[in-house]
């Protein structure tokens, strides 16, 4: 059975001028049309297609990529506005999302970017998106061990800190004591969780363990010295706390724990000036 707003792997059975049908099970046949064909199919050849309904309600088919599929969050760019609501440019060349007008906290425009859920309205059984997140997210408590790993849409900033949607579930709050530099909104970033709290919202930190905050930053030295010329950077175990911070974006502690692993593991030379990668 197809699953629509998700990707699908679904048989050609039979090609005609405009495309090729595809197999969606129960008697079911889905529409790809010919400009998303490359290579001639064949029947019986299977393809990762993406499906979504025109605008007649027939489902259809694309080997393109949308920004997001039912049960995800994203930022979206209003490219129109008609009496039904607001359109965003959802990544699909022939398809674009409505966000109808009672999904929208503030009446959007075009050029406007916004935050919105994707999900299939109970009505018209068509793909939609809404603006209003917060009713899609804590609908169920949270069941996460402190210091796992998560992905973190960052939303929105406020006076404590970087609010974020958790595994298109959750809401999150990154603190802003908690960061050695900014974060972008509209950045998806791994963050760890620090405690879940009796309201079921999410305090999350950058960094997890010791082990794998020290890990991470080994790999973004390494990193910054292959993106180096000469594979050399005036920073040391004698820098200052503020230069690291600035460089790294970590404290001081950690930065000589990286190095002095990266120099036992003999990937990196420490000198007076600085450290060079070993080559």
């Amino acid at each position: 059975m197809i699953k629509l707003g998700k990707y699908n792997s679904l048989k050609v059975v039979r090609n005609v001028d405009f495309g090729a049908y595809l197999d969606g099970g129960d008697g079911e046949e889905v529409l790809l049309p010919a400009c998303y064909i490359g290579a001639p199919l064949q029947p019986g050849d299977e393809l990762e297609v993406f499906v979504y309904k025109d605008s007649e309600g027939r489902p259809v088919a694309t080997t393109e990529h949308p920004f997001a599929e039912i049960g995800e969050f994203a930022f979206l760019q209003v490219t129109d506005v008609n009496r039904t609501g607001a359109f965003l440019d959802w990544g699909l060349p022939k398809k674009n999302l409505l966000v109808p007008f009672s999904e929208q906290t503030v009446r959007l425009s075009r050029g406007m970017v916004v935050l919105v859920y994707v999900y299939i309205d109970d009505a018209t059984k068509r793909i939609v998106a809404s603006a209003k997140i917060e009713k899609f997210l804590g609908n169920r408590y949270p069941d996460y061990k402190i210091g796992q790993r998560v992905d973190a849409l960052v939303y929105k900033r406020t006076d404590l800190g970087y609010k974020a949607v958790v595994d298109n579930l959750f809401n999150g709050m990154i603190y802003e004591n908690s960061l050695y530099a900014p974060l972008e909104i509209g950045e998806t970033i791994h963050a760890y969780v620090k405690q879940v709290r009796p309201d079921g919202k999410i305090d999350l930190v950058m960094s997890g363990s010791n082990d794998g905050r020290v890990d991470a930053l080994m790999d973004k030295i390494l990193k910054r010295l292959g993106s180096e010329p000469d594979g050399f950077l005036p920073i040391s175990d004698s820098t200052s706390p503020e230069a690291i911070r600035a460089t790294f974006q970590c404290s001081k502690k950690d930065f000589k724990k990286a190095i002095g692993h990266l120099y036992r593991e003999r990937k990196i030379l420490l000198t007076d000036g600085g450290i060079r990668i070993v080559k």
